[in-house]
């Protein structure tokens, strides 16, 4: 049995007060419960601020992005060494935003995962395709070779620490959502990829979480479907009582 997986991805929003309350209020609603995994992912200026807001809560810190180099001349870049330094647990990598924004390749996303890991962090890899590539009958292709891309080299072992996030980059902030049974024959699809990278056990416990436009609303019947072990969650994560009204449905 799979453990849900729910994680916040605050992106480039709130202030340094109202990050603080929000990742308060979330550690207080929680507090050492650890039936699922909740995760909270703010900006980076604000990740040593949460981090003391969340205590010894069961919430963990995590982190949007990183560079795949320990340190050096990448002026702007936040490397992996430093995010564990700061108390960061898990760290999202490969999101569509940093794909199409910041032009980042399967490459280099794969160079994410693997920095990540060496840390000890947990990665959230993110895939998904575009409302056109959708349209096009090109879903399983471009999630394959996205996930199949960004976990070269990856050990079987390594896969306890990774877990993968389908978002759907149409869904994305735009208030659209995949259907349950869109949603659940990618997730399923993913599944099927990873037992033909590193068999069945590990295809089987790996996470596979949903994302884009995940409210309290849609998240149980999503949420119950059999390959759907957690969400990525953007906007209603910037809300205390949405985001726990996600968490409520895990």
């Amino acid at each position: 049995m799979r453990k849900s997986f729910i994680a916040g991805n605050w992106k480039m929003n709130l202030n340094k007060q109202q990050a603080v309350e929000l990742a308060a209020a979330l550690a207080d609603a929680i507090g050492d419960a650890t039936d699922i995994d909740v995760a909270i992912c703010p900006s980076f200026g604000y990740i040593d601020a949460v981090s003391t807001a969340l205590g010894d809560s069961a919430v963990q810190l995590g982190a949007q992005n990183l560079y795949p180099a320990d340190s050096g001349a990448f002026t702007g870049e936040v490397s992996a060494p430093m995010l564990k330094n700061l108390g960061c647990a898990v760290a999202i990598v490969g999101h569509s935003e940093r794909r199409e924004i910041f032009r980042e390749c399967d490459q280099f996303v794969n160079e994410k995962v693997k920095a990540g890991l060496a840390q000890g962090l947990h990665v959230i890899l993110c895939v998904g395709e575009t409302l056109e590539e959708r349209e096009a009958g090109e879903t399983n292709n471009i999630v394959g070779t996205e996930v199949v891309g960004s976990l070269t080299d990856i050990t079987a072992e390594q896969m306890a620490h990774i877990t993968i996030a389908y978002e759907p980059i149409w869904a994305i902030g735009t208030g659209k959502v995949a259907t349950p049974d869109q949603a659940e024959q990618v997730h399923a699809h993913i599944r099927s990829i990873l037992e033909q990278q590193f068999g069945n056990s590990v295809a089987e416990a790996t996470r596979i979480q949903y994302g884009g436009s995940v409210k309290p609303g849609n998240a149980g019947e999503l949420l119950a479907q059999p390959n759907i072990d957690g969400a990525l969650v953007g906007g209603a994560a910037l809300d205390a009582e949405s985001f726990l009204g996600i968490i409520e449905h895990a």
